[in-house]
């Protein structure tokens, strides 16, 4: 592999990355509402791209309607099965409830 016997100077350094900039973005006004844009893009504004209006965001909201994430789904079973426990403890406790009383009475009864 080659390589440089000598340091390169900070002149030659220079001329070398002479050329390596950054340059500006090209730029053109929407039609629509003449609004500044970048090219091949859809104007932050208006929402219209050569003279016709993109909905972005109904897309996105179709894409989630037919194919809802995992997570979410997850998500949601677990709401409805901590729903369904949480009546089933209820169910429980209000069966519980006359039990224990029918059982204090008895043993007052006993008791007198």
């Amino acid at each position: 592999m080659a390589v440089p016997k000598k340091r390169t100077g900070h002149s030659a350094q220079g001329h070398r990355r002479s050329n390596w900039k950054a340059t500006k973005p090209e730029t053109t006004k929407c039609p629509n509402c003449g609004e500044t844009v970048l090219t091949h893009t859809v104007c932050t504004s208006c929402g219209y791209y050569k003279g016709e209006p993109v909905r972005l965001k109904d897309k996105a909201e179709a894409a989630v309607k037919e194919k809802p994430a995992k997570k979410a789904v997850k998500k949601a079973v677990k709401a409805e099965e901590t729903k369904v426990e949480t009546k089933v403890e209820e169910t429980e406790v209000k069966a519980e409830a006359p039990a224990a009383a029918a059982e204090e009475e008895v043993s007052e009864e006993k008791a007198e």
